[in-house]
């Protein structure tokens, strides 16, 4: 049975269901405890037995078939529609839902299975009405035709894009060692200010009638007050790693630390787990050019201050790193693909029509704002996988 009849229609349905994002999964305890669900019987089914049958409506024919029965219509007693029934097998389905969209995943199939018996139904009463003789819907056919193509385009990049050589691989493994580099680190964080004294934040907060004069001393007074706290903390973190470098442990310095800041809170934990070079913001990448044992320098940054000691170093091995490299290198052989294909062509178009600017102008670019530090605050990351992208670690906790 020809099902290209309905491959338009079911396209642009269940394909865009599939590449649509999917709602961040539940955690364990949150999801139903429902029942198992059943078994996979679908391989036991022969090629040729029926999957869907829709009764009421008869069997498309080809134009051979429909030529050859036209001598035997015109004698035979016509048939009700009661008589008639488009039988699919699972060949034919499997067929369709291979087109629709490869590797369709036993739920999606029976969405479309579910779908399908209505288009069919409905398609074959628009063709009654000759709804697929109007212009317009020559113009519908011709677009979704451009759309199919367009779409299978994509999908054929990204299979050439996924036939990444091994060598490939291999070679950028080799030109890129930092990148699969990773550490255990200890981490102390110096808060960049103190906190405000309770009686000091009482006043701030009591609401006064202040002259302008008056207004202005308390504000120089404020940054004043401000730059002390800040100068101050800068100089304890330079004794702190000081105390570091000579073997001190880093949690009871974490401890000092916020004391030394007035913060209420519990200290951070200080041991990170394993962690990559990407895994930090790049201000602080330079603490994995340092040996096992070794004391980083102070880094300061809009968060406070940091002080790294590399307590372990290891590095992924190729068999370790060759899924995410393979999936990296996809992803910059597919876009290099479209580049050229985008590139290939100019565009111009009627002002005086569209309105300035031409039609569908492309949103600007969206520009990545600096990295900030790793929240000490931050429970501890989970150690990461190696096809796994690091997460931008959050902004810095500041002090109440």
């Amino acid at each position: 049975m020809r099902m290209s009849w309905v491959m338009c229609v079911l396209m642009g349905t269940l394909a865009w269901g599939q590449a649509a994002p999917a709602a961040p999964p539940r955690p364990e305890s949150a999801k139903p405890q429902g029942p198992p669900a059943p078994a996979d019987t679908s391989a036991s089914i022969p090629a040729n037995a029926a999957v869907i049958t829709v009764e009421g409506i008869c069997q498309p024919q080809s134009r051979a078939a429909a030529k050859s029965t036209t001598a035997e219509k015109s004698t035979a007693p016509k048939s009700s529609a009661a008589d008639c029934k488009t039988v699919i097998t699972k060949a034919e389905f499997e067929k369709l839902a291979s087109g629709v969209a490869p590797n369709m995943t036993p739920q999606l199939k029976k969405q479309l299975a579910g779908v399908l018996p209505r288009l069919i139904a409905m398609s074959e009463a628009a063709q009654k009405e000759g709804l697929d003789k109007t212009p317009q819907y020559e113009e519908m056919v011709k677009f979704a035709r451009m759309q199919l193509l367009a779409n299978s385009l994509q999908r054929h990049v990204q299979e050439e894009a996924a036939k990444v050589p091994a060598e490939d691989i291999e070679q950028y493994y080799n030109n890129h060692p930092e990148m699969y580099e990773e550490a255990t680190l200890e981490r102390l964080f110096i808060p960049r200010t103190r906190q405000a004294d309770a009686d000091l934040k009482d006043e701030e907060e009591r609401p006064e009638k202040l002259t302008d004069e008056q207004r202005k001393e308390k504000e120089e007074g404020d940054k004043e007050r401000t730059e002390q706290n800040e100068q101050a903390m800068t100089k304890l973190a330079e004794e702190l790693r000081v105390r570091a470098a000579a073997g001190e442990d880093f949690l009871k310095l974490q401890k000092e630390a916020f004391e030394a800041a007035g913060m209420k809170i519990e200290s951070p934990t200080v041991a990170l787990p394993k962690i990559r070079r990407t895994g930090l913001p790049a201000a602080h990448a330079a603490v994995f050019d340092l040996n096992v044992g070794e004391i980083s320098q102070v880094i300061n940054d809009s968060g406070g201050h940091y002080i790294y000691k590399v307590t372990e170093k290891d590095k992924l091995t190729l068999d370790q790193a060759k899924d995410e490299i393979h999936n990296k290198l996809q992803n910059d052989r597919s876009r290099e693909m479209m580049d050229k294909l985008n590139s290939s062509y100019k565009v111009e178009t009627n002002e005086a029509y569209f309105g300035p600017g031409g039609p569908g102008m492309p949103a600007p670019p969206r520009v990545a704002g600096p990295r900030m530090a790793p929240s000490p605050m931050a429970p501890a990351a989970q150690p990461q996988t190696p096809a796994a992208q690091a997460p931008a670690p959050a902004p810095a906790a500041r002090p109440n």
